[in-house]
């Protein structure tokens, strides 16, 4: 277990507080940050190119409806979380509460990850609004050295700053003879490969109504309960927060959906997420409960594959994954509900492993 700091203790009380504080800070956001995207037209502009850079007639068929759709609704998502963030300092300094959730041990590294990674989606969108840039948003290249940018600033703060060099194997005594492995200064590539390929996989999965918010508020409950356990209070108290602000934002983007999270919401819960992840040392249990977040992202990667080698023959009918099972005539709200049914499943597992592992 890295040595984060485990004071000061907030009680599970407070977490569910707070976590409500976001909640319904989030909601009744809502309306007026809704209409402020329908007065600046901000709405989504939908992929006319598969993947593979092919036409996407899978996609149009099923999502063509959903052309101007408010987005950029991650905005809101982080936004909420901040505000929380901060007014538990306030409820501090007024004597409300004991402490509040802006801790440097706990809290600065995740909130900072999330409004780097939100800012750079942000951007993205606006770009893919306004039909700026080459692929309509920011052009590969710039936005993986900023990928790489945000990434980064965490990575050398727990190499270099903290010394951390190491990842926990869960029950690696019981297998191997050894509870962690040795990275060294690999530590640096392999954490920017988790946090960026997070990011990417979980924007990827954002492609239904209500799908990946429904899928990281278990992602960042389960991380909540072991965060808890592993007696890392604050950061359980951020985790609940992000979930009640995903919550209120789920209570508007279930089918059919009010507005979308977009690359500022997606890209912004998908790097805090991984980083959580190893701050509580549980990389290797990351991909376990963001399940259906690396199938959505290995779909993509099998189809691009498959497509180049064997001569344009695809394995599914559309990818990421769940358009290939919206393609097999499911349903948008059947494949929101069994992915959610299979990724809560995987994070319970999850949650067990990091907890006795």
């Amino acid at each position: 277990m890295f040595p984060l700091p485990v004071r000061p203790y907030i009680s599970l009380p407070e977490i569910l507080l707070y976590s409500t504080l976001s909640f319904l800070l989030a909601l009744v956001l809502t309306p007026m940050f809704v209409r402020l995207l329908h007065r600046y037209k901000l709405g989504k502009q939908l992929r006319v190119q598969a993947v593979d850079g092919g036409s996407a007639s899978v996609f149009l068929s099923y999502h063509q409806k959903k052309a101007g759709t408010p987005t950029m609704g991650g905005i809101l998502i982080w936004s909420s979380i901040v505000i929380t963030v901060f007014l538990s300092r306030l409820f501090s300094y007024r004597g409300l509460v004991d402490h509040s959730l802006l801790q440097r041990g706990q809290v600065y590294i995740p909130l900072g990850v999330l409004l780097g990674f939100g800012i750079i989606g942000a951007i993205d969108d606006y770009c893919n609004i306004c039909g700026f840039g080459k692929n309509r948003g920011i052009n590969a290249l710039p936005k993986m050295l900023l990928f790489l940018l945000v990434s980064a600033i965490p990575a050398y703060w727990f190499y270099s700053v903290l010394g951390y060099d190491t990842i926990n194997i869960p029950f690696g005594t019981q297998l191997f003879g050894v509870d962690t492995l040795h990275l060294g200064w690999l530590y640096i590539p392999f954490f920017l490969f988790v946090v960026i390929g997070t990011t990417n996989a979980v924007n990827v999965t954002d492609g239904l109504d209500g799908l990946a918010g429904g899928l990281l508020i278990i992602a960042f409950g389960a991380f909540a309960i072991i965060a808890y356990v592993t007696q890392l209070y604050v950061l359980a108290a951020f985790c609940g927060v992000t979930a009640g602000a995903l919550a209120a934002f789920l209570w508007f983007n279930v089918p059919p959906a009010l507005f979308y999270m977009g690359d500022t919401g997606a890209l912004a819960l998908g790097g805090t997420l991984a980083v959580i992840a190893f701050m509580i040392d549980q990389v290797l249990v990351l991909p376990i409960i963001g399940f259906i977040f690396v199938i959505e992202m290995l779909s993509v990667i099998i189809q691009l594959t498959s497509k180049k080698l064997r001569n344009g023959k695809k394995i599914f009918r559309s990818a990421p994954i769940h358009h290939h099972f919206e393609a097999l005539e499911w349903g948008e709200s059947k494949v929101t509900m069994r992915f959610w049914i299979v990724g809560a499943f995987f994070a319970f597992l999850g949650v067990l492993i990091g907890i006795y592992g």
